[in-house]
C-alpha cells in the first residue's frame, strides 16, 4: 500500500536523533514543510526528508559545505546518512560534499571514503586523493577504506597516496602491505617509483613488518630507486641496521641493480 510522505515524517527523523531541538533553534534551521508525495516507504520518504533539509540548510549557510559543516557540527553522529542523502541529492558537488564532511568530521573519514567509492560519483583515487587533502592525518583510513572497497585499484591508490602525502609513505604503505600481505611487494615497487627519495623509510618499516621478506624488500626497493643513487646507499644501510644478514643484503642490492661502490659505501 503506498503511502504519503507526511505520514512518515516522525519515523523517518528517528534516526536524526532528534534533528530539531528548541535548544537549537538559533543555531541551525527547522526541518521545513515538506509537500506530501507520495513513497514506498519510510526509508524512501526518510531520504527525502534529509534531501529538503540539507537544501534548507544550503539556502541559510550559501554554500552546500557550510551546509554540510553546520549540520555535521550538531549532529555527528548522522553525518554518515547525511553524506549519502548529499551525495544522491548533488552527485556533481561530491568534493564539496567529502571535503566539508571530513574536515568536520575526520573521525567518520573510513565510512565517508567507502561511502563515496560505491556510490561511484568519482573515480577512486581522485576520492583519495581529495579525502587525503581534506585531514592528512587520516590518511591510514582513507587507504585502507578504499582497498578494500576497490582492491583492483589497489596500485593506484597507493601511488595517489603517497603522492599526496609523502610524509607518510612509509605509514601507507605499512598499513596496505598489512591488508594485503600478498601485494606487499608491488605496493612496494608503486610506492617508491612515485616517490623515491622516500625509500629508506618505506623500507625500515617494511622489514620491520616482514623481516622474513628482506630479500624482496631490498632488492625491489633498489631497483625503484635507480634514479636516485644515494637512496640506494642509504636503503642498504637501512636494511643493515635492521639486521638484515650482511651477505644476503649484498646479495640483494646487487640483484636490485646496486654497484659494488654502493653496497661498499653502506656496508663497510
Amino acid at each position: 500500500m503506498r503511502m504519503s510522505l507526511s505520514i512518515f515524517t516522525v519515523i523517518s527523523f528517528a534516526s536524526v536523533a532528534n534533528l530539531v531541538q528548541i535548544s537549537d533553534v538559533h543555531a541551525i534551521e527547522p526541518v521545513p514543510a515538506v509537500e506530501p508525495v507520495e513513497v514506498v516507504n519510510a526509508d524512501e520518504a526518510g531520504r527525502a526528508l534529509k534531501a529538503s533539509f540539507i537544501k534548507r540548510q544550503m539556502e541559510n549557510n550559501a554554500s552546500l559545505g557550510r551546509a554540510i559543516k553546520s549540520i555535521a557540527s550538531h549532529y555527528p553522529q548522522e553525518i554518515t546518512n547525511i553524506v549519502s542523502v548529499a551525495l544522491d541529492t548533488y552527485p556533481e558537488k561530491y568534493k564539496e560534499i567529502i571535503y566539508s564532511a571530513i574536515s568536520a568530521q575526520p573521525m567518520a573519514t573510513e565510512e565517508i571514503v567507502k561511502i563515496a567509492i560505491e556510490k561511484d560519483v568519482s573515480e577512486c583515487p581522485k576520492i583519495v586523493e581529495l579525502a587525503i587533502i581534506a585531514e592528512p592525518s587520516y590518511v591510514n583510513f582513507v587507504v585502507t577504506a578504499a582497498a578494500n572497497t576497490t582492491p583492483e585499484e589497489l596500485q593506484d591508490i597507493v601511488r595517489v597516496a603517497v603522492m599526496t602525502e609523502p610524509d607518510s609513505a612509509d605509514r601507507i604503505v605499512q598499513t596496505l602491505s598489512k591488508e594485503h600481505p600478498n601485494d606487499m611487494v608491488e605496493i612496494l615497487r608503486t610506492a617508491i617509483s612515485a616517490v623515491p627519495y622516500v625509500g629508506e623509510y618505506i623500507v625500515d618499516g617494511l622489514l620491520a613488518m616482514f623481516p622474513d621478506e628482506a630479500e624482496s624488500v631490498v632488492e625491489t626497493a633498489v631497483r625503484e630507486s635507480s634514479t636516485q643513487r644515494e637512496q640506494i646507499v642509504r636503503i642498504i644501510e637501512t636494511a643493515e641496521n635492521r639486521g638484515v644478514n650482511t651477505e644476503q643484503l649484498r646479495a640483494s642490492a646487487r640483484k636490485g641493480g646496486a654497484t659494488e661502490d654502493e653496497i661498499a659505501r653502506a656496508i663497510d
